[in-house]
């Protein structure tokens, strides 16, 4: 139903603006006595054999929302209903901002992918705190966190300490995104050595709280394999507790869509199946050439059950979905599920 009559209707509106009409849709709707409860009988799979356990958390499944969904955490605990087992919020930054001029979310349908440069847009990290306050507890909460773009480069390490404390008693694990293309002057993020001195002032103030949250590193999905060497070297120093690979690419190798369109949409990150299995080889260069020494959280062109097996049996833990959430609907998470069960 979703693909044959939703899809084609939401796909008829700007993509940014759909968005936004669906998250106040699910809001309020949500509010009628039984449709939580609907939901629930109709896309969770509650079963103890999907239960994960990693870096101190308890995950029901496997199945996660990524980041870039709800970037405000205004609908976690609704999304929850649709059979996640955890859902990242954010990008969060310390100060609000609007993020890129509009427009700047695009659909490569005969792709099925999305192109995007919203440049972390969002509400905030006090307004994150402020949704986060009324967590009813139903699911387990990342936290996807950045600078602001106009922090002047010498201030961007203050950035992530702040957010990070900020947010630090509000959700369950951390995620450093430092591999978004869609932010300026995020080049020099991609530097072993400033990476490195970013996560050891964010483990010092792990430290500083009675109970520690995991932390994760987001990288690209475009690293060669010296890029990947030294991130499995920045893991080891700094004893973060994993890895999610990974995130939008700029690579336009192999797309369906014509140069013009291309040209017209300009920059910004790919995500979806085309970029399917370029995280798939990260994901299996990282978990192979490490022996495995951490977490690998899997994303990037999960749209079938058959995406995620794949990402598992490369060497993921658990896996995380967006683009492939959009065009494919929430049935998807409980298909893994229910494949993942009759693995």
């Amino acid at each position: 139903m979703y693909k044959s009559l939703i899809r084609p209707i939401l796909f008829s509106f700007d993509p940014e603006k759909i968005h936004h009409f669906t998250f106040s849709f699910i809001k309020t709707t949500s509010k009628i006595p039984g449709v939580s409860a609907c939901l629930r009988s109709r896309y969770q799979v509650n079963d103890k054999r999907l239960e994960r356990e990693l870096f101190g958390l308890k995950f029901k499944n496997p199945v996660g929302l990524a980041a870039g969904f709800d970037k405000n955490a205004v609908l976690y605990n609704e999304l929850a209903d649709f059979g996640f087992g955890f859902v990242e919020i954010g990008t969060v930054t310390p100060k609000a901002q609007v993020g890129n001029p509009k427009k700047r979310l695009f659909r490569l349908k005969d792709d099925q992918g999305l192109i995007n440069r919203m440049g972390f847009n969002n509400e905030g990290v006090k307004a994150a705190i402020e949704q986060l306050k009324k967590n009813k507890g139903k699911i387990i909460i990342g936290g996807n966190i950045g600078k602001n773009t106009a922090t002047p480069q010498n201030l961007v390490i203050e950035d992530y300490k702040l957010t990070f404390k900020e947010l630090h008693p509000y959700v369950d694990y951390f995620v450093v995104n430092v591999s978004c293309p869609n932010v300026g002057s995020m080049a020099k993020l991609q530097d072993k050595d400033y990476q490195e001195e970013l996560l050891t002032e964010l483990q010092k103030i792990n430290k500083s709280f009675d109970k520690q949250k995991p932390i994760l590193l987001k990288i690209a999905p475009d690293l060669n394999t010296i890029q990947l060497d030294e991130i499995i070297e920045l893991v080891a120093i700094t004893k973060i507790d994993g890895v999610i690979a990974s995130n939008t690419s700029v690579n336009r190798e192999g797309l369906k869509a014509s140069e013009d369109m291309l040209q017209n949409i300009g920059n910004g990150g790919l995500s979806g199946k085309p970029v399917k299995d370029r995280s798939t080889k990260v994901i299996k260069y990282l978990a192979e050439k490490s022996n495995k020494a951490f977490p690998i959280i899997g994303v990037g062109g999960i749209h079938s059950a058959e995406d995620a097996l794949e990402k598992i049996e490369a060497g993921a833990d658990l896996v995380q979905v967006y683009t492939g959430f959009i065009y494919e609907g929430p049935r998807l998470i409980k298909n893994i599920n229910r494949a993942l069960l009759n693995k």
